[in-house]
């Protein structure tokens, strides 16, 4: 239906695109008007310089598309000349940049004064921290600055930092915060790889905030926030901005971006002016193609969780992301984890960083779990569960891991038809009803939730004492993840493991893992591990001979090297 004015024509068009009968209403003289118009306009689709909207789009005739293709014919793009330019290209880019200030750090004398053994001796007692210079290229490795083992060290010429630390009423940094804090306040760049629940947020946060503020440019006079931080999912990008807003420092404006939110009041939230930017990669990404946000002032840049990310398939967000912000940042990189990927990510992103991990760069679950393995048939499963929940304790809170949302539902819906207090979280929810069964897990409300591994990353509940694996993570590092959701904050906390026949692949990745954490390997556990090896050996003798194996046969296999 097409109107022109108040008293012009209306057209309805009543069949078809491209041959159509149409309806003139109106007075006479407009309907006249509007026939010889369309009379002409037909009439001229098919003469010379007569022009149509064909099936291609266009407006344009034939004749006139390939006269301004002969006119502007287009040119091929030289990549080889472009490769060769990059680097001018880059500088061009960034020729403009306001200066920036990354080195905040104030040793104090006792920290210097500790000498090499005193240091060592607290590194092995506290987690067995390794510190690791990755700068490329020879020469000697920079040195690495004495831990801090009070706030008071760290933060002494930062009184609103020191203020904030004492009214949440902390007694002494985590072992990840004493050392990552003095790297991170100099400027250097930063991979810290810590167990869960070791207190990584606050270790960038905090000299985040004390960056900020720091800069030559003040905040009013900036045109877009100073930090980002990226993160896998949703729920730990609430977790952080509220931790933002706990530790809440000059007035710093922080807003959460992520998928399933509501993106106008997202887009409202930015446009009104935000120092902080916690987002998941896709959301952002959506944001920066859009041009919604000003990437360039970003100096301070934290890639939370990198691991899953990089599970989660984010990385090539990631780097168009990256793409935008100033080369020169100051980048922080946290992981529970050390496989390649990550690897490749801190090398191309990261300049010169320096390493700080607890522990060891091998998947190590919480020490201060007790890990246990049953193993049962498929059918067996809910009984297993369903004698565990009803022997909890009334203080027990435990989250139970599930491989598909649509088990998650079947579990949640049988407990609360037998009267049990329960929540369910996963992917398929919506977010108001997420954010209400996390509210209610963390409150107490119920004292049961089934998740699927969307919670295994980030979940900040301290008072979580068992983890049930219902169904065997797809792999060793979701394993380790999971179980780090208990024995947080000092605690210490069980996991119960359901293995059935069809969880064998994974049986040799789990015993190394029992082994370093002081835990019992269970005999089956070895001989399932011993049965898929031989399995694989026959697999690939009769495959490499053309037969098939004699109806040896796998769904897959894990890369069990890490």
């Amino acid at each position: 239906m097409i109107y022109d004015g108040v008293e012009g024509p209306l057209l309805w068009i009543s069949k078809g695109d491209y041959e159509g009968e149409v309806q003139i209403f109106g007075s006479s003289k407009v309907q006249q008007k509007a026939r010889e118009m369309i009379e002409e306009l037909v009439a001229g689709d098919n003469g010379p310089g007569g022009f149509r909207r064909g099936r291609s789009g266009s407006i344009w005739s034939a004749a006139a598309l390939q006269a301004s293709l002969e006119d502007n014919p287009p040119q091929a793009i030289d990549w080889v000349s472009m490769r060769a330019n990059r680097h001018k290209y880059e500088e061009m880019k960034w020729q403009d940049l306001p200066p920036l200030k990354k080195d905040f750090y104030f040793e104090s004398e006792i920290v210097a004064s500790r000498c090499e053994e005193e240091v060592k001796a607290w590194r092995k007692a506290n987690n067995d921290i390794f510190v690791d210079d990755l700068k490329e290229g020879e020469g000697e490795k920079r040195p690495f600055p004495n831990p801090v083992v009070t706030f008071d060290e760290a933060f002494l010429h930062y009184p609103g930092i020191m203020e904030n630390i004492v009214r949440v009423g902390f007694a002494k940094p985590t072992p990840i915060q004493s050392q990552a804090w003095p790297m991170s306040l100099k400027g250097d760049d930063l991979i810290a790889i810590a167990q869960t629940g070791t207190g990584k947020t606050l270790a960038y946060l905090l000299p985040g905030f004390i960056h900020m503020d720091g800069q030559p440019v003040k905040r009013d006079k900036q045109d877009g926030p100073g930090m980002l931080v990226l993160t896998p999912t949703r729920e730990l990008a609430l977790q952080i901005e509220s931790e933002c807003n706990k530790y809440s420092y000059k007035g710093f404006k922080c807003v959460c971006v992520y998928g399933g939110g509501d993106r106008r009041a997202q887009i409202k939230a930015i446009s009104a002016g935000v120092d902080i930017v916690i987002a998941t990669p896709g959301r952002f990404n959506d944001l920066q193609m859009n041009e919604l946000i000003n990437l360039h002032s970003i100096t301070y840049l934290v890639l939370d969780e990198a691991d899953r990310m990089l599970d989660m398939g984010f990385e090539p967000q990631i780097m168009k992301i990256l793409l935008d912000v100033r080369p020169d940042r100051q980048t922080m990189m946290t992981s529970a984890t050390w496989p390649t990927g990550v690897r490749r990510l801190a090398k191309t992103y990261l300049n010169n960083p320096m390493m700080v991990y607890v522990g060891t760069l091998d998947l190590a679950a919480v020490n201060t779990v007790q890990q246990t393995v049953l193993f049962c048939q498929d059918e067996e499963k809910k009984a297993y569960l369903f004698n565990f929940v009803h022997n909890m304790e009334p203080e027990d809170k435990v989250l139970i891991f599930v491989g598909k949302k649509i088990m998650c539902d079947d579990l949640s819906s049988d407990m609360c038809l037998r009267g049990l207090a329960v929540q369910s979280l996963h992917g398929d929810r919506e977010q108001c009803d997420r954010e209400e069964a996390l509210k209610d897990f963390k409150e107490s409300v119920v004292r049961i939730l089934v998740a699927t591994d969307l919670a295994s990353r980030g979940l900040d509940v301290t008072d979580v004492t068992h983890v049930f694996n219902f169904d065997f993570p797809r792999n060793i590092e979701e394993y380790v993840h999971r179980v780090g959701r208990t024995g947080r904050a000092g605690r210490s906390g069980a996991s119960i493991t359901l293995v059935t026949r069809g969880d064998w692949r994974k049986a040799a990745d789990l015993i190394p893992i029992l082994e370093r954490a002081g835990q019992e390997v269970p005999d089956e556990l070895v001989l399932m591990a011993e049965r898929y090896e031989k399995h694989k050996r026959e697999k690939e003798m009769y495959g490499s001979r053309g037969g098939g194996g004699r109806g040896v046969r796998d769904r897959g296999e894990s890369n069990w090297r890490f």
